[in-house]
């Protein structure tokens, strides 16, 4: 790790509160921690310009917090393009979990756990929330790759890769938790029961009070297709979110994974309980599962972040993709051109991902004391000139392969070439759009 580094000569988008953007910014970094951060005054650069290790000029491009992404399934990158254009029941019934049962072993789960991480740290994602079988191996490959994680170990009531005997999955489960919480400090153990319709009520309940007994993250996804209501309220006399209350599973500690099918009443409950939702507009487009009512969530106050879903169902890791397509997906279901703005959907691909996973303290804004999880966009491409605003540049117009330099908890994880404006001239930083707003 690099004891102190210097990055300036960008636009600092910190994503804190007010979202302000500092022109001509500049982040320092002592320890792989933020030390200070804010306009890059000449005096100041100048003094510190003497002591770093290293410098990190970013040409003008967006110097920002590094990419949550709030829902993965690392290794299901292997699966990739398997089983396209088929709804939900015929995708994990027909294809997903034969090819789980055929296919996933440690070897695999290590080996595309890490391919998907590189994917991730290339396309400025720091933080990702995971969650699946034989997770151990997929915890020490995301360790392996400098990425943070949370990692789930998945829990269903039937046979699975690792946990043959269902009714060990809780016991498998704990064992995980304890020895991944001594594995990397950015590795933190979660417990992921996979769905209120694949798991019993007694599954669910020792679940949670296993999370809670060792302080650790509950996930599950909920709500995601039509047909998942009618079927708990058929079985249960609930919708989904009020079963999942009645059963004490909802508090801060709870992420809830998509929750398309909600009612105002379900918002409500998860608004009082204060759990974190992932939307994951891109998978759910493409399994045709719906689209969940985030604008709704934001208005109620909820906590929601973005997330990528697995490559199995999206079918890749970008996260600059996801916030554009959450931008537009919901101000045409919405006919409102107003809905889901770009600071918006930025503040779900960061500082609020962060906060539903329970890393809002640690990552997700650049402010100083947090871990200097950074990323460098370049703005120099044709497709980002000009920029009148950085928030809409990032969210409508950049791309994955835009960001340039890549960092967590101040180790450097990707660098790329300076870049060149688009007629091959170097572009100092306050350059990036016109004088008039």
């Amino acid at each position: 790790m690099e004891n102190d580094i210097l990055i300036h000569n960008g636009i600092l988008l910190t994503m804190e509160d007010g979202l302000p953007v500092i022109e001509n910014g500049f982040v320092h970094i002592k320890q792989g921690k933020i030390a200070d951060c804010g306009p890059a005054l000449p005096e100041q650069i100048r003094t510190l310009a003497q002591n770093p290790a290293r410098q990190i000029d970013a040409c003008g491009g967006i110097i920002m917090p590094g990419l949550v992404n709030g829902h993965t399934h690392t290794p299901m990158s292997m699966f990739r393009g398997l089983a396209d254009d088929l709804p939900l029941d015929l995708w994990l019934n027909g294809h997903i979990f034969p090819a789980e049962a055929r296919d996933v072993n440690p070897e695999s789960v290590a080996q595309w756990t890490a391919h998907s991480c590189r994917e991730m740290l290339a396309g400025g994602i720091t933080t990702c929330c995971d969650g699946y079988f034989l997770e151990s191996h997929a915890a020490k490959a995301m360790a392996d790759s400098g990425i943070r994680a949370v990692a789930g170990q998945g829990v269903i009531d039937f046979p699975a890769p690792g946990v043959p005997d269902p009714v060990k999955n809780i016991d498998h489960a704990k064992d995980f938790i304890e020895k991944t919480s001594t594995l990397s400090p950015r590795i933190t153990p979660s417990l992921f029961c996979h769905s209120p319709y694949t798991c019993s009520k007694q599954t669910l309940v020792a679940g949670k009070n296993l999370a809670r007994e060792k302080g650790v993250l509950f996930q599950i996804h909920a709500a995601e297709t039509r047909a998942e209501p009618g079927m708990i309220k058929e079985n249960r006399g609930l919708s989904v979110i009020a079963y999942l209350d009645s059963l004490a599973i909802l508090d801060p500690d709870t992420l809830l994974i998509h929750c398309v099918w909600l009612d105002e009443n379900d918002i409500g409950i998860i608004a009082k309980r204060g759990c974190g939702v992932i939307h994951c507009p891109e998978s759910n487009m493409k399994l045709a599962s719906g689209v969940a009512p985030v604008p709704d969530m934001v208005a109620a106050g909820l906590t929601v972040g973005l997330g990528t879903d697995g490559c199995a169902s999206n079918n890749d890791q970008d996260m600059f993709s996801e916030m554009d397509t959450a931008a537009k997906l919901h101000k045409v279901v919405r006919l409102d051109p107003c809905v889901m703005d770009a600071r918006t959907c930025l503040k779900m691909a960061t500082i609020d991902g962060a906060k539903a996973l329970g890393l809002g303290d640690i990552t997700g804004s650049i402010h100083p004391g947090k871990a200097a999880d950074i990323i460098v966009v370049d703005t120099t491409g044709l497709h980002m000139t000009p920029m009148h605003d950085p928030y809409s540049g990032l969210v409508y117009a950049a791309r994955a392969s835009d960001v340039s330099w890549v960092m967590v908890e101040g180790k450097i994880r990707l660098k790329k070439n300076p870049p060149l404006h688009p007629l091959g001239t170097d572009r100092p930083a306050g350059s990036y759009r016109p004088s008039t707003r």
